[in-house]
């Protein structure tokens, strides 16, 4: 799992695998989130995202499978 930068207000940390679309999502809060088959593409969208929250909030949250982190 590889760390992918992000500015954001609400997330401190992401982490993802190529390998098996994992995403850790490390909040500001202190909460931990993992998605699995995550496409490559989402994940950096979201970190590139000029607003990495919302983009989580409207493209990953939902869609995506959440793990016990």
């Amino acid at each position: 799992m590889k760390e992918l930068q992000v500015q954001s207000r609400i997330i401190s940390s992401v982490y993802f695998d190529p390998k098996d679309g994992k995403l850790r999502i490390l909040f500001k809060n202190g909460e931990v989130r993992l998605f699995d088959s995550v496409p490559e593409e989402t994940a950096l969208d979201m970190v590139q995202s000029a607003s990495p929250g919302n983009y989580y909030i409207k493209h990953i949250r939902t869609r995506f499978r959440r793990l016990a982190a």
